[in-house]
């Protein structure tokens, strides 16, 4: 039975995620020297949102990263986990830190509705974690409106949830939450080898750091923070009309100002110009993706 998020806390699969684990006596400061955000911050009790990006600072991959003994496990995208293990391993070195794919062993979930962060016996601040049915449950770092995501056994993860009172929920619904909040949802709405991190909303969504010191890409994230240089949004749109396809242009006029990404029942994300989504905002001209009519609805979190 599928129950909506409306019903009740509901547990979710999200079967497009895969799990990488990082271990060995130089997996955290391996990892440090990779990824956008402070891997200090991560611990039994607390996991992070975090990016890997190109040396010249353009976006590559981005994931969860949690505690897990002494294992960090990246909660990655499940058809691009093979080219996120090649990178670390080419970057590894001398590092003592074992790369290893645990996607067969863990299954990775979102929990969401009203009552997770009491079924699930987590504080409610984004990033906080905890054992949880013999794997780790954490707020989702990024947005606590997002619920909670969990990494558990594969083979007991569906009996963990059962016995914590929850029933499986729609996927549908989390992907209409999703773009509701305007969060994005990796390669599927930030351009891979091309976006950069502060136009994809990281700083916003709590997945960069700039006191953390060195990391690969770290020059360029830092020197458009620090001097404004930022020119584009992904800001969650209102689609009045038939949804677009990813990719689509997004037109003010004849000119073309952005780009659809995904999209679901009336609502996508979309990459834009913000000078032309001010004009058009000043001027009341509509922008048009294809047949339909889009509008930048900025998330509460933007504000």
């Amino acid at each position: 039975m599928h129950v909506t998020m409306m019903d009740g806390t509901v547990y979710i699969p999200l079967a497009t995620r895969g799990v990488l684990s990082v271990s060995g006596p130089d997996a955290r400061s391996f990892l440090q020297g990779m990824v956008s955000n402070d891997m200090e911050k991560v611990d039994s009790a607390t996991a992070i949102y975090a990016g890997l990006l190109s040396p010249q600072g353009k976006f590559l991959h981005d994931f969860f990263i949690a505690m897990d003994g002494d294992a960090f496990l990246l909660d990655c995208e499940r058809d691009r986990m093979g080219e996120l293990a090649r990178r670390l391993t080419m970057f590894r070195l001398r590092a003592k830190a074992d790369i290893a794919d645990r996607s067969e062993e863990f299954s990775v979930m979102a929990v969401v509705g009203a009552g997770t962060v009491e079924t699930l016996g987590l504080a409610p601040e984004r990033g906080r974690a905890r054992p949880f049915g013999g794997g780790i449950a954490f707020v989702d770092p990024r947005l606590a409106d997002l619920g909670a995501r969990t990494i558990l056994p594969a083979d007991t993860a569906v009996s963990s949830f059962r016995e914590a009172g929850l029933e499986e929920g729609d996927l549908a619904a989390y992907e209409k939450l999703r773009l509701s909040l305007g969060i994005p949802d990796g390669s599927r709405d930030i351009v891979v080898d091309r976006a950069f991190l502060l136009e994809s909303n990281f700083e916003e969504l709590h997945g960069v750091d700039f006191t953390k010191g060195c990391y690969v890409g770290q020059e360029n994230t830092s020197r458009q923070k620090y001097r404004g240089t930022v020119r584009k949004r992904l800001p969650p749109v209102r689609v009045d009309g038939p949804l677009p396809e990813p990719g689509t242009p997004v037109l003010m006029g004849e000119k073309e100002v952005g780009t659809i990404r995904s999209g679901f029942d009336g609502q996508a994300m979309a990459l834009l110009r913000l000078e032309y989504v001010d004009e058009a905002k000043s001027s009341g001209t509509a922008l048009k993706a294809g047949e339909a009519t889009v509008t930048p609805v900025p998330p509460a979190w933007a504000s």
